[in-house]
């Protein structure tokens, strides 16, 4: 695993989501300032968490698939169901 690709990979993502940029949320009365929401990404050794899920393992397909899809420059497809609009 190059962990030094992913996470830059990871970065350029986070900065296409739109990271350090506020956006206005409109509330009944107003308005405040909202920025994106996290998604937590945990690289580990033998294996990744993200989001609230549990632990998985490199040799896991769909961990593959994941972490291609991010090498790639895309947001991982397994997302999609989560984020239908987009990240």
């Amino acid at each position: 695993i190059d962990f030094d690709l992913i996470l830059a990979k990871v970065k350029e993502l986070n900065l296409l989501a739109g990271e350090g940029i506020t956006g206005i949320q409109l509330r009944p009365g107003g308005a405040g300032l909202r920025q994106p929401e996290a998604l937590p990404l945990i690289l580990y050794q033998n294996g990744m968490v993200m989001r609230d899920q549990p632990f998985r393992p490199y040799q896991d397909p769909a961990t593959q698939q994941c972490l291609q899809d991010i090498i790639d420059g895309y947001f991982p497809s397994e997302l999609q169901l989560h984020y239908p609009d987009g990240i």
